[in-house]
């Protein structure tokens, strides 16, 4: 048979189908006739034409008549990605790591191809870990893909980071993203200022504390996507933005944040304050010596001050350039920073003792600001109590109980605490506190002489949650590791801290129960999770792992549906459980 034969046979189905269509809707050839010129009934060449009309109001991206080869994998490229899959599973990878690193890398893997491979090559499951061991996994060495701003095409992959994405709604709902975009942090031509910023958050949120293993943090499409990148930056970028960003950018960032909780009442009447230690490991010859209480001993390293609200948990100030000849001068600058705008009421500052000097004491009186602190305690001043009479008040304590304490409410002078328009020593209110678990008496000193005493011991009893805030950052934002392996600039790297920090308190408030939390048990709750992300033409649907706590933040997510995003390409989010867990 030659060429001109077969195609005189008119054999094919499709062919006669697409010939007879072509008549009738092209041509415009009567139905009767085309049916009779191929061989078809009047009734199914009708029943043909309808067929055919409904195959183009489903728009398929496939052809109703021609057969197209299928993409499928070539063989090389099936044996590079078998490899890496093997390769990370021999580093004790998990099978959602590979397919979310996989992914990362440009192959449209599932679970079940992994799975699969590696069941074939003869591997076990893996053993389940503990935190510390999935932390310790060996780095593999891989060529991570170049960072740029997300298409937004139609697609569909894995992300170990999905619980990530449940913050967004709270930087839409409390204008955090317009602060972000009018502030005057640096940007370039391929990542903006909003990706550079939330790129920083992602990773502060995420509790990576290795940044040198950045074959993996860099390759989680659900950490691109909160920045509005297909990935995220590599370490360098990180290093260099942080070279560009200065001291006064910084200011302007925390000034504007101030008015965000100002506005969104975030912050009472009451200031907590105090100092922290962050470790300088490089050289180290212009750094002064300060107390590191995580290391129980002086070390080379940068003076930090942290304002927090007792309330609400935000942390409202920090600064990280104190020198010893400028520590007593710190809370007259953030009274400066806190009244520059006329933005809230502060009434209370509390800290401890060594945080300034009598007089600058008297200055906070002449400004009107009521303070409370801890007398420096010496010995004469301990061996003096005795002779005191004590008064017993019961305070409420943790758990709905009450707790007796024994208090001498008195009025003193003190040295330097003056009236700066006469010269002479004023009046100071000092409380003296026993009964309270601790050997020696305490010494509270205020100027207010109308507040309660029961009043004075809770407010300083709370000033011990700005410590706690401390703690929480060297520990799980890594404060004290200076963003970790990565150079940034530790007064930029401290800012980010900071809004991070506040995001982790505001995601709190929104759970109610929750509020009281720490960040790290916030993160294990609600934001550690995993599962598919999928962005559609006018959404994004954010699929997360089934967990004991996730309707709460289902619930919650709920509430934000009409929310929109302009670094996201104005799609609205969409969460909702896997259908596997």
């Amino acid at each position: 048979m030659d060429a001109f034969e077969y195609f005189q046979m008119n054999h094919l189905v499709k062919k006669r189908q697409y010939d007879a269509l072509k008549e009738f809707f092209f041509l415009k050839r009567p139905a009767k006739e085309v049916a009779q010129k191929y061989g078809y009934t009047e009734a199914s060449f009708y029943s043909l034409t309808r067929d055919f009309r409904n195959y183009l109001r489903q728009d398929k991206q496939d052809d109703f008549f021609f057969i197209s080869k299928p993409k499928g994998r070539k063989k090389r490229a099936i044996r590079e990605l078998d490899d890496i899959i093997i390769t990370h599973r021999k580093h004790n990878f998990s099978v959602e790591e590979i397919v979310a690193i996989t992914n990362a890398m440009g192959y449209d893997v599932t679970y079940g191809y992994v799975y699969s491979l590696l069941r074939k090559e003869g591997f076990a499951r893996l053993h389940r870990r503990s935190k510390r061991e999935r932390k310790e996994i060996e780095p593999v060495k891989i060529k991570a893909p170049e960072t740029d701003t997300l298409e937004f095409k139609a697609e569909k992959f894995y992300s170990t980071s999905t619980g990530l994405l449940s913050f967004l709604p709270i930087i839409k709902k409390y204008g955090l993203d317009k602060v972000i975009a009018r502030s005057s942090y640096p940007e370039t031509s391929v990542v903006n200022r909003m990706s550079s910023i939330l790129a920083f958050v992602a990773l502060k949120a995420s509790n990576i504390k290795r940044y040198s293993k950045d074959d993996l943090w860099c390759m989680d499409r659900g950490m691109g996507l909160f920045a509005g990148l297909n990935v995220l930056p590599k370490a360098a970028w990180f290093s260099s933005y942080s070279s560009r960003v200065t001291s006064d950018m910084n200011m302007k960032f925390l000034r504007a944040l101030h008015s965000i909780w100002t506005e969104n009442d975030l912050l009472s009447d009451t200031s907590n304050l105090d100092f922290t230690t962050i470790p300088y490991w490089g050289n180290d010859d212009h750094l002064e010596n300060n107390w590191s209480g995580k290391r129980h001993k002086a070390l080379p390293s940068m003076l930090a001050v942290l304002a927090q609200d007792p309330d609400s948990g935000i942390i409202d100030y920090g600064h990280c350039n104190v020198m010893h000849n400028n520590e007593p001068k710190v809370v007259l600058e953030y009274l400066d920073f806190y009244k520059r705008d006329g933005a809230g009421e502060l009434r209370y500052l509390v800290f401890d003792s060594k945080f300034t000097s009598y007089e600058n004491l008297s200055k906070l009186d002449d400004n009107d600001v009521n303070f409370i602190t801890i007398r420096r305690r010496g010995k004469n001043l301990v061996e003096s109590v005795k002779n005191k009479s004590f008064k017993k008040i019961r305070i409420e304590a943790s758990g709905l109980k009450k707790r007796s304490l024994n208090v001498v409410d008195e009025r003193i002078t003190l040295k330097g605490y003056i009236d700066f328009k006469t010269g002479k020593k004023k009046e100071i209110r000092q409380i003296i506190i026993t009964g309270n678990g601790k050997i020696k008496p305490g010494f509270v000193i205020l100027n207010d002489f109308e507040i309660s005493v029961e009043q004075v011991v809770r407010k300083y009893a709370r000033r011990w949650l700005v410590e706690k805030g401390i703690s929480q950052q060297i520990e799980f934002f890594h404060l004290n590791r200076v963003t970790s392996s990565m150079v940034i600039k530790v007064d930029f790297d401290f800012v980010m801290t900071i809004l991070t920090h506040n995001l982790y308190r505001l995601f709190a408030l929104e759970l109610e129960r929750y509020s009281h939390f720490t960040a790290e048990r916030i993160y294990e709750k609600f934001i550690e999770n995993k599962g598919d992300v999928e962005i559609k033409e006018n959404e994004i649907i954010v699929g997360m792992k089934k967990k004991r706590d996730l309707p709460l933040v289902l619930e919650t997510m709920k509430l934000y549906e009409d929310y929109t995003y302009p670094w996201l390409n104005q799609l609205p989010i969409y969460f909702q459980a896997s259908s596997s867990s």
